[in-house]
């Protein structure tokens, strides 16, 4: 369920309307955004939404209505993430070039396409390879990358095929279309050495120079994450006449308008801000997945002044099955796409990788806040492969991994049972590869981690699952900030105690602990470049030369013996991340887990330690050693007992 609250924040609603007057142009601009590669249909339980083939058709309905107006025609632009990392573009990458993602978006037909942060989720490399895939495809976008430094996809700009912008003609008139992409894209994909420039600048350069060329109408591309950053790029900006955001996949609707199941509104479409020049301009979105089609009809006066929203502008839903607005897949797109995409995933369903007795939860409130069995079970996974490679590429033994919520995508409980290559490539669908990071200093440890629980109220990706350690934070405290290039503006305070697991204390109520020593740490490539400003500035790493999902598999097939127990990995972890205070705080009372009130797991880690160093091996249980779970029930007899 989708919220207004921050549309409200944004002034989204009080907006001045347009000053009105004789149309002499109407220009119908179809638009989504965020497609990510949903291309079969909108998921488990919307079945009968969705899908390319489907959204296809409606588009092409909806341009046969626009060829009806007096004067005018229409443009179909996506505001990017046009593909994602996931089991749908996995076969893709398993079917070459062109991509099923680029074989769709030629198909139906687009006359623009914005630069999304998603197109980066595998390095420009790939993102060559899918612009290289089409024949007569879309211009992509965006006025603030420059990409002189990536060879592959700059022999594209040099074809045409990438720009900053591109001018079309419709019904005589010529419009321009401008890209931008979300000045994020160094913490939130891997654009590699893509150069990334102010947005603001970039796209007011193009609007002038298009302006100096007789352009008269002028529409903004740009996937800045948030419909509230488009409204307020709008009052930075001059000579724009509508904006079509993506990223952030808000609902704007008006009554009437058929919705998906379940879906509410943010607002009404479209909404409105205003210019640096207080005239007032159209901004829009849609949810995406192709599950709705936006159509922002708009009247332009002979001067080229937008003077009127046509009243048919709203959100158009993707339907089929029963539904009373139900459309057929274009046959195109089912026979070279969709079904193409069916039979490759049925594949993969069919191939067992490894089973588990318990449910293991992936979903996106937990995974990016607290601690979870499935987070657990891959920071585990992590440590493991990387000790295992470790002395083949002369590395030292590996003390810690971190896997960030934000790289965890099934957002689901894997239910108990067998899991599929295809669900666990759902767990982990993108193209990292687990790499390792030696030497970090505890400073700048505590650091990172002051990074990954900076944000737990809005669950952000950046949240880690962590195994080689245990650590005690505190919600209450400050959080870290840190400026756009990933140095610390506000030191954190949240992470109170670190404790590894050899009982080595890194950090004591809030502070280094005195001789403290460095750590090795595993964990994906995006995140060792800065993805989700991990603040491990440029230290250098290694990579291991396996995918984080293959990881996750080799680490239960081999050590785990292809098989998930429960006592291994109970539902609700095992308290490696103790939270207190403020509204995330999870997991029991916290008289228990003080550590001046009560037996907690911080206290017996140096007994636990020294007792199996100094025991016979007659004083060990089956497991050889002491764990948590064996001292579990002696732990419940000393709990406080909670109000």
């Amino acid at each position: 369920m989708r919220t207004i609250s921050m549309f409200l924040a944004a002034g989204l609603l009080a907006a001045p309307a347009l000053a009105g007057g004789p149309v002499d142009f109407w220009l119908t601009v179809l638009h989504n955004n965020d497609g990510e590669s949903q291309l079969i249909d909108a998921g488990t339980g919307l079945e009968d939404f969705g899908g390319a083939a489907r959204f296809a058709t409606v588009v092409a309905n909806l341009r046969d209505q626009a060829r009806t107006a007096p004067a005018g025609g229409s443009l179909l632009i996506s505001a990017g993430d046009n593909f994602l990392a996931g089991p749908e573009f996995n076969a893709s990458l398993n079917n070459g070039v062109p991509f099923f993602d680029t074989l769709a978006l030629e198909l139906i037909g687009y006359d623009a396409a914005a630069i999304g942060n998603h197109e980066f989720d595998f390095g420009p490399d790939v993102l060559a390879d899918f612009l290289s895939g089409f024949v007569n495809g879309p211009v992509f976008l965006s006025a603030n990358l420059d990409f002189s430094n990536e060879p592959g996809v700059q022999s594209l700009v040099n074809a045409g095929r990438v720009a900053r912008s591109t001018v079309l003609t419709v019904d005589g008139r010529q419009v321009g279309i401008i890209g931008a992409t979300t000045p994020s894209l160094p913490f939130v994909s891997s654009p590699r050495n893509t150069i990334i420039n102010a947005v603001a600048a970039s796209v007011q350069a193009e609007i002038d120079l298009l302006t100096s060329q007789g352009v008269g109408i002028i529409i903004l591309t740009s996937h800045l994450q948030g419909i509230a950053q488009e409204i307020a790029l709008a009052g930075e900006l001059t000579g724009v006449d509508a904006i079509i955001a993506g990223g952030g996949d808000e609902l704007l609707a008006n009554p009437g308008d058929l919705l998906l199941p379940g879906d509410s509104p943010v607002g009404v479409y479209p909404a409105m801000s205003t210019t640096l020049d207080g005239v007032s301009v159209p901004v829009v979105v849609t949810p995406g997945d192709y599950t709705y089609i936006g159509r922002l009809a708009l009247g332009f006066d002979s001067a080229g002044n937008l003077v009127e929203i046509g009243t048919e502008s709203g959100v158009v839903r993707v339907a089929g099955g029963n539904q009373p607005d139900a459309v057929q897949p274009d046959p195109a797109v089912q026979a070279q796409v969709v079904d193409p995409v069916i039979a490759a995933l049925q594949d993969q369903a069919q191939n067992i990788v490894y089973s588990t007795d318990v449910g293991l939860d992936g979903q996106r409130p937990n995974i990016r806040r607290v601690e979870t069995n499935l987070g657990n079970l891959i920071a585990d996974a992590f440590l493991w492969v990387a000790n295992d490679r470790a002395p083949s590429f002369g590395l030292p033994t590996v003390d810690v991994a971190l896997a960030n919520g934000g790289g965890i995508r099934n957002d689901t409980i894997v239910p108990a049972g067998d899991v599929s290559e295809l669900a666990n490539f759902g767990i982990l669908p993108f193209s990292n590869f687990l790499s390792v990071v030696p030497n970090i200093p505890a400073s700048q440890f505590k650091e990172i981690l002051e990074n990954a629980v900076s944000q737990i109220a809005g669950g952000n990706g950046r949240y880690a699952q962590v195994a080689g350690f245990r650590m005690r934070i505190d919600l209450a405290q400050t959080a870290q900030t840190l400026d756009a290039s990933g140095n610390v503006v506000t030191p954190g305070e949240r992470v109170r105690e670190v404790v590894l697991d050899d009982a080595t204390v890194l950090v004591s109520d809030g502070a280094l602990a005195a001789g403290a020593r460095d750590v090795n740490i595993a964990i994906v490539d995006f995140l060792a470049r800065g993805g989700d400003q991990y603040p491990f500035r440029g230290a250098a790493f290694t990579s291991l030369g396996v995918t984080y999902d293959r990881a996750l598999t080799e680490y239960v097939q081999t050590e785990l013996g292809g098989f998930v127990s429960v006592f291994d990995y109970p539902a609700g972890g095992e308290n490696r991340v103790i939270a207190l205070g403020g509204p995330a705080a999870v997991g029991v009372c916290p008289a228990d887990l003080d550590l001046t009130a009560g037996v907690n797991f911080f206290d017996i880690r140096a007994f636990l330690a020294l007792f199996n160093a100094g025991s016979s091996a007659a004083d060990r249980d089956e497991d050889g050693d002491i764990d948590f779970h064996d001292v579990q029930a002696y732990l419940d007899s000393f709990q406080i007992p909670c109000p």
